[in-house]
């Protein structure tokens, strides 16, 4: 592999660290990592009707001491640091096993954390032994490499997926089971395969299409089949030989979308400035036009040939009127509204978003 040279959409097998050092500095936009937990399990776990539970007891999830452990975190999340571009943001997931060390050395490598996301489990593993509480959920880190630098968050997106509400930290998924759940022969292939839709979320909310995402434990290759499926361009690094050739089945079988569904819902507030006079020129609203404000008490307000309003013998902005009203941050375009010709009342952003799309067809024929 060429030092200034990607392999994208590819599954590399091998040591992370040692895979990473081969990587160009600054080349990576996001890093999702899934590491060992380390959960130093000391005996086995059986269920009341006296079949075992099938644990988390593979090799690569077993250190000798902390000191180890953390030996290990400190050196894959350095190899991460310097992959990452300087507006590059990493998450990592873990259990309160591991996660409390993680986050230290995150913050003494200098990783500044955005938030901790707990992804609450629906259908969680009983503790059979009755002994502790229920592990219902377990921590994500999302962390960019340079405090204050510029990084991607899709908040609108994530408003989307949420009915419109914005996007809390508390995230409800089921663990992996059924269909999605990676069989071979009938036996579980990764004992911590993490559902595809949590990876969907969070690629939706910090990825544009055509991003970088890097996973330095791949395993089945769950980050893959989400940033295939969206559009965006994955490195996956696992170590273990049938990991890896399960995970590049998997992806073979993953059908991306159509870029045409793959647009993120911007921010409104980064379009180009539409003046509510730029409708009065157009046509879209004629000087004398009543408007109506539809609050607990309604308000009605004369459109004037500048694009002012004039309510109650004071004119001003469709904004400024809007906040004598409704004292507080509110937007105008939002509650002021025009009769249709139908007779139904619709919002003036309407139009607004009408002489948008006109304008954009005829920038496109031109």
């Amino acid at each position: 592999m060429s030092i200034n040279q990607l392999p994208l959409n590819q599954v590399l097998q091998g040591n992370c660290i040692e895979i990473m050092a081969q990587l160009p500095e600054a080349s990576v936009d996001v890093v999702f990592a899934d590491p060992p937990y380390n959960l130093q399990l000391r005996q086995e776990l059986w269920r009341p009707n006296l079949t075992q539970v099938d644990a988390v007891n593979d090799a690569w999830d077993q250190f000798d001491d902390f000191a180890a452990y953390d030996s290990f975190t400190r050196d894959w999340l350095a190899a991460c640091r310097r992959v990452l571009k300087p507006s590059g943001t990493l998450w990592v997931i873990g259990t309160y096993h591991n996660i409390y060390r993680v986050g230290a050395i995150l913050q003494d490598l200098d990783y500044w954390i955005l938030n901790d996301v707990v992804w609450i489990k629906s259908n969680p593993m009983p503790n059979f032994r009755g002994v502790r509480l229920t592990n219902a959920h377990e921590t994500l880190l999302w962390a960019q490499k340079e405090r204050g630098a510029a990084y991607t968050f899709n908040h609108h997106a994530l408003k989307q997926i949420n009915e419109g509400l914005q996007m809390r930290s508390d995230w409800y998924f089921p663990i992996c089971s059924g269909k999605e759940r990676l069989r071979d022969n009938g036996t579980k292939v990764h004992s911590t395969q993490k559902p595809l839709a949590l990876l969907y979320r969070i690629l939706t909310a910090c990825t544009n299409p055509g991003d970088v995402i890097l996973d330095p434990f791949f395993g089945t290759g769950t980050s893959g089949a989400a940033a295939k499926k969206l559009g965006r361009s994955f490195i996956g690094i696992e170590r273990d030989a049938h990991y890896v050739e399960l995970a590049r089945r998997r992806l073979d079988a993953v059908e991306p979308l159509d870029p045409a569904l793959l647009a993120v819902t911007s921010n409104p507030r980064r379009r180009p400035r539409l003046p509510f006079g730029v409708l009065v020129e157009n046509g879209l609203l004629l000087p004398g036009t009543t408007l109506y404000f539809e609050g607990k008490n309604e308000h009605t307000a004369c459109i004037l040939a500048d694009g002012s309003l004039l309510m109650n013998g004071e004119c001003g902005s469709i904004h400024q009127l809007a906040r004598q009203i409704q004292p507080g941050p509110v937007n105008g375009w939002q509650v002021w509204f025009y009769q249709a010709e139908d007779g139904k009342r619709c919002p003036i952003d309407q139009l607004r978003q009408q002489f948008r799309n006109q304008n954009s067809t005829q920038e496109e024929e031109i």
